[in-house]
């Protein structure tokens, strides 16, 4: 019984690694690509590189359990087509003995999750935001990203490339108090002076082209050049005007309690804190509910083919992150406590899991 265990654990433990390091470089994929423009854009490499790992725990807490599941479709999905499950039994060993020892593992892998789930994840990813922050502030010149609309107060700004303080191919426009434009400036380019001190950006346009209306409520357009065209930006005033009160999801478990606790006492609604809460736990639980139903989802199928296994891990994760994340459209509708509706995927994955596992079982 001892070997027909450790052969189990070892063909899990060895599919499980290489999944989590596939789903992990996936997942932490457009946060790479953010990685390299922050270097490109005159970031130092050490505080790129450690954004990254600010948001690798969030990161895991969803890969973790996602790995075990295809682990599982995969290990158990061959052990049935290659008939082992069929010898095991006959042999006398029954197939809850035979996933025992990956139920443990599901256990430790759960309380891992939690872990990152209600501790590491929301407290690293609110230090990756406020490295950003920081960012910005010490290179403010980093927010202009070729070929992406920046936003400042009523600009906003499209550049086509960049070369340090030098940008180029400039479009802004300045919008009116209605949401309508208001004046068009085109420039070959420009240069891009910050003053840290006192917090401004400084834009230089060179031979500018400005097209504005001649009046209010007037259709006819007047256009105007101007060899150099200076306009400021104030960036310290956005990062300034920030709420001092942090937001949910980068509060820990206790800090949210906390809250809630504070929040009750002062007659306030909590019931956006408590789906934060909730959805958090209910994520975490995802290893137990995959496992519970998709050893037998595996075993009734029994494929060797890789695909169909993969297929069906990346469904069954899909249906599952995805009811379980819809609860936030619900987050202002009280009524509906969207706080409870969360727990319906992890309920019907441990029942419908466990109740084929033991008619399995039975036969």
């Amino acid at each position: 019984m001892k070997i027909l265990n450790l052969y189990v654990i070892r063909s899990f433990m060895g599919t499980f690694l290489m999944a989590i390091g596939v789903l992990t470089f996936g997942m932490t994929g457009s946060h790479l690509m953010k990685v390299f423009e922050y270097i490109s854009s005159g970031v130092p490499v050490k505080n790129a590189f450690i954004f990254l790992l600010y948001v690798l725990p969030i990161v895991l807490a969803f890969t973790i359990p996602w790995a075990a599941l295809v682990s599982v479709m995969l290990v158990f999905g061959r052990l049935s087509a290659d008939n082992e499950i069929t010898a095991m039994r006959a042999c006398g060993v029954s197939i809850l003995q035979i996933v025992a020892p990956i139920i443990v593992i599901a256990f430790l892998l759960t309380c891992t999750c939690l872990y990152l789930q209600l501790q590491i994840g929301p407290h690293y990813l609110g230090e990756a935001r406020n490295l950003v922050k920081n960012v910005l502030v010490e290179q403010p010149t980093a927010i202009f990203e070729p070929g992406i609309p920046v936003r400042y107060s009523d600009l906003y700004i499209y550049i086509g490339s960049k070369d340090g303080n030098q940008i180029h191919d400039i479009q802004v426009y300045r919008m009116g108090k209605n949401g309508k434009w208001e004046q068009d400036v085109t420039a070959a380019s420009g240069v891009v002076e910050v003053d840290k001190e006192k917090q401004l950006l400084n834009v230089i346009l060179e031979n500018a082209t400005v097209a504005a209306y001649e009046g209010s409520g007037s259709k006819t357009m007047r256009r105007t050049f101007s060899r150099e065209l200076t306009f400021q930006i104030d960036y310290g005033r956005g990062f300034n005007a920030n709420r001092v009160s942090r937001k949910d999801k980068y509060l820990t478990a206790m800090e949210l309690l906390a809250r809630m606790s504070l929040d009750k006492k002062r007659g306030v609604d909590t019931t956006e804190l408590e789906v934060e809460l909730n959805q958090r736990v209910a994520l975490a639980l995802a290893p137990i509910a995959f496992l519970l139903l998709g050893m037998p989802l595996a075993v009734r199928t029994s494929r060797r083919e890789t695909s169909v296994g993969l297929f069906l891990s990346v469904l069954l994760a899909g249906l599952y992150f995805g009811a379980v994340l819809v609860s936030d459209a619900l987050r202002e509708s009280p009524k509906l406590f969207p706080q409870y509706i969360v727990w319906i995927p992890p309920a019907l994955y441990q029942i419908f899991g466990a109740f084929y596992i033991f008619k399995i079982a039975k036969r």
